[in-house]
């Protein structure tokens, strides 16, 4: 909103301005939740004009209609822009001449309408007004002015890119002459208005509207973007896609005197779009501290780029050029070289960008800490090197939240902490060759200094002399002072004749803490070896005499892993006596142990071996030992010998342990398999029925070999699949065949055969009678002499089939759909192919009986 001065109203004691509201709307803007789209431009707003006063109080509102409708757009973006979005604004404007007294306070004119656009990135809340407003100055009294306010320049059609740097106008022009000035300012909210509709505005002054983390009304679109407070340019680098909420405000100066503050409060609609373009980092960022190599990226986030092309300015290298998105590049020398990267995207947009690398490998970082205590100031030394210049920047940060004083740009500095506590110290050092790191260390504050002794509880022979010995910053006293050498230092020597408690104290700098380490005296130790004990052939051992003594020493040393361990491992093939010697001090014990070595038992529990399912297998087996068991020993009878019979259901493992009384304490065991070969399935066939001088073809299966031992009109016996033919004297003959496998196992099965003395046929029952007493539940053909089924087929009284099989043997159950069919009578059809080939077609009736 912004006004003019045009001079003297139509009455006394007034004066005319001439008001504009422009308002500005996406051309599409985004749905909001469930779909709903942002309101339309209003064809009229009500503006409401307020007396400036704290708070301020209605003068008057008025209807204005809208005085013309514009739309701007950028309608050529650049081609070397990927995703281009559309840039397209609605601007309305709304004006209208009024006249106003005379005013020691001035006026407020303002809008409100309770929405903006959907979805502003940096505004908190679902649904946030807006409310703009202009501020006409005092017209009386010491501060009168005649004023026309500053006028905002329609320059909206920037596209701005996520991660791009950009530039947009935002100046403004005065009619007056006055001097501008540009800031960012938090805009204002919608007040009292909950819809689009006209509204009286609410009075002045208005709320803020809240921002979202990390943005402000100072800082609408982020750190890395600045307003130009001259030119009201804003430019840097833009944050990620959305829209942004900015409100600017200009400061009008007259004669160096502030008179006014104007606003534009602006949606500005960030595209996630991306340019070509070539970014690398500033001069002072690429120094290589630790090696010659170095991995070069472009720093923009452009995805249309297809060729890049790297210069190192290395020619001694003898790679000096790459083009690889990102190259890896080995430096032949120390110094500082130029880098240069051109990219080009598939549509030929180029875009370039030169920076500096530094390349000076050997920069060590590094710092001590002296000091524990919170009363006492600590030390902290500086221990950075570097191959090449000069350590020469420092930044300490010694972790104290307590204040913003504990940093330090000296190379060696001191700092007191206030209180007990754990602190994080930083040290970021630099180089004049441009080397950067960051090096922290945590640190204890405590109430005492550090004191650390290296044992607490010791022993020595009452004719010995022991030195102690402390860890710490400052000064060392010890006590009591009986028998002690040097008990003002860190390490004093003591001899004792009884057992004594000796007190260090320690103090740092008025810091003081103290420790005890009690020197155990004895006049003289024993040592046993243990008891005599013996192991197997192979095996090991470990000794483990008991003693006060500190230093050992095992004889004979064959066998032993240390003979100065106290432990040592004993691993030996024949018996030994071991000897150990035990000292503390002067003071000296030895005692004896005896390993006894034996060999392992001995087993053997037979070899593996098959036997047919049902059959027994004896097993034979030999040990060396003094006991035995077998595992498992549910199958096998006599299971206390050597020789037992094994009677298992499926191949089993059985184990034969041995044990020995002779000195290995261990058993020994051995393992056979007994194999059980399956249960020949033998399968001669089905019964079945042929016609007098039929050749049948019989077809046995289960096994490898086959025997038949009835052989009565038999081709061959010794074949699973002979052929049959009986005559007419014939009426029937049980056929039975014996299947076997190569090791031996067998089964038996039989097929009768029954001849009919007809010539081939179907037979179908009249009647059957499904009611599951295992009789006549199914209804089936009888096949004499055919060799295949063409079809059988079951129909009710309306032609509706409920059956059909080409299977010999299958037969209708009495239902249908799984529902049982009623009593009555059905009709079949049924069809079949004889040995000679010739077609037997048979049709009739059945009846159902329940």
């Amino acid at each position: 909103m912004y006004y003019r001065y045009l001079g003297a109203g139509s009455t006394a004691n007034t004066l005319r301005y001439q008001i504009t509201l422009r308002l500005f709307r996406e051309c599409n803007p985004p749905p909001g939740q469930g779909g709903t789209q942002i309101a339309s431009m209003p064809t009229s707003v009500t503006i409401g004009i307020f007396n400036n006063t704290g708070p301020g109080t209605i003068f008057t509102s008025r209807n204005v209609n809208r005085t013309n409708l514009d739309q701007i757009t950028l309608s050529s973006p650049s081609p070397c822009i990927v995703n281009a979005p559309q840039v397209c604004y609605q601007v309305g404007n709304f004006t209208i001449d009024i006249d106003l007294p005379i005013s020691v306070n001035g006026y407020v004119a303002s809008f409100q309408t309770c929405c903006r656009t959907n979805g502003i990135a940096n505004i908190s809340g679902a649904s946030v007004g807006g409310t703009y407003s202009a501020v006409i100055p005092p017209t009386s009294g010491p501060n009168a002015i005649n004023n026309s306010s500053a006028v905002f320049q329609l320059k909206d059609t920037t596209l701005v890119c996520k991660d791009l740097d950009f530039t947009l106008d935002f100046g403004a022009n005065d009619p007056d002459r006055d001097s501008l000035s540009y800031a960012f300012c938090a805009a204002f909210d919608g007040g009292s208005a909950v819809d689009a509709g006209a509204i009286v505005p609410s009075v002045p002054p208005y709320n803020s509207i809240g921002y979202s983390n990390p943005f402000s009304g100072a800082s609408p679109l982020g750190p890395n973007v600045t307003l130009n407070p001259r030119t009201g340019l804003i430019s840097g680098r833009a944050p990620g896609a959305g829209s942004y909420a900015i409100n600017v405000c200009v400061s009008e100066f007259r004669n160096g005197k502030l008179i006014n503050v104007h606003r534009k409060d602006f949606t500005l609609k960030i595209g996630n779009c991306s340019l070509t373009e070539a970014k690398l980092p500033q001069p002072g960022y690429n120094t290589i501290c630790d090696s010659f190599s170095f991995t070069f990226e472009n720093l923009s986030s452009s995805s249309n780029i297809s060729n890049y092309f790297w210069d190192f300015y290395d020619p001694a290298s003898g790679r000096s050029t790459s083009t690889d998105p990102k190259p890896t590049h080995v430096y032949s020398d120390t110094g500082t070289y130029q880098i240069k990267l051109r990219v080009q995207s598939s549509s030929g947009c180029t875009d370039s960008s030169t920076s500096v690398v530094r390349v000076y490998p050997g920069f060590f970082p590094g710092f001590d800490i002296a000091g524990s205590c919170f009363l006492s100031p600590f030390q902290f030394t500086d221990k950075s090197r570097t191959n090449h210049g000069t350590v020469n920047k420092w930044r300490w940060n010694f972790g104290d939240p307590a204040t913003l004083a504990d940093t330090s740009l000296l190379r060696n500095s001191t700092y007191k902490y206030p209180a007990i506590n754990q602190h994080t110290v930083k040290l970021i050092v630099g180089s004049s060759k441009g080397c950067l790191d960051t090096i922290t260390k945590t640190i204890s504050v405590t109430d005492l200094p550090s004191l650390q002794l290296p044992f607490k509880d010791t022993l020595i022979c009452s004719i010995d002399t022991l030195r102690l010995q402390a860890v710490g910053t400052g000064s060392f006293t010890w006590g009591p002072a009986y028998n002690i050498i040097n008990s003002a230092s860190a390490s004093p020597s003591v001899y004792p004749k009884t057992t004594t408690s000796y007190v260090v104290t320690l103090n740092e700098n008025g810091c003081v803490n103290s420790d005890t380490i009690k020197v155990n005296v004895l006049d003289f130790i024993t040592v046993n070896a243990g008891r005599d004990t013996s192991m197997c052939v192979g095996d090991s051992i470990v000794l483990r005499p008991q003693s006060q003594g500190l230093r050992y020493l095992w004889s004979p040393t064959a066998g032993l892993s240390d003979p100065t361990s106290k432990s040592p491992v004993v691993r030996t093939t024949t018996t030994a006596n071991y000897t150990v010697t035990v000292n503390l001090g002067k003071c000296q014990s030895s005692d004896q142990v005896a390993v006894k070595v034996a060999p392992y038992p001995f087993a053997n529990a037979g070899a593996d071996t098959t036997v047919c399912f049902g059959n027994p297998a004896t097993l034979n087996a030999n040990i060396t030992g003094s006991s035995f068991i077998w595992s498992p020993s549910a199958s096998l009878q006599n299971s206390n010998t050597l020789n037992p019979v094994a009677l298992p259901g499926s191949t089993t493992r059985y184990v034969l342990t041995v044990f020995d009384t002779l000195g290995c304490p261990k058993p020994f065991s051995d393992t056979l398999f007994v194999r059980v070969i399956t249960p020949i399935r033998a399968f001669a066939g089905n019964d079945t029925i042929i016609v007098a001088n039929q050749p049948l073809q019989l077809n046995a299966t289960g096994g490898s070999l086959f025997q038949w031992l009835t052989t009565t009109g038999m081709s061959n016996p010794f074949i699973p699949n002979p052929l049959v033919t009986l005559g007419p004297g014939v009426d029937s003959v049980r056929y039975v065949v014996r299947v076997s496998e190569a090791a031996g196992c067998f089964g038996t099965d039989d097929i009768v055969v029954r001849v009919f003395k007809t010539g081939p046929d179907l037979f179908i029952p009249s009647a059957f009678t499904p009611n599951n007493d295992g009789r006549n539940d199914i209804l089936k053909p009888v096949a004499v002499g055919m060799k295949g089924l063409t079809f059988f087929r079951i129909y009710n009284r309306w032609g509706q089939m409920l059956f059909s099989t080409s299977e010999i043997g299958r037969g209708w159950n009495g239902t249908f759909g799984g529902y049982d069919q009623p009593s009555g009578t059905y009709v079949y059809m049924a069809e079949a192919v004889d040995y000679l080939d010739k077609k037997v077609t048979k049709k009739g009736t059945v009846v159902l009986l329940r």
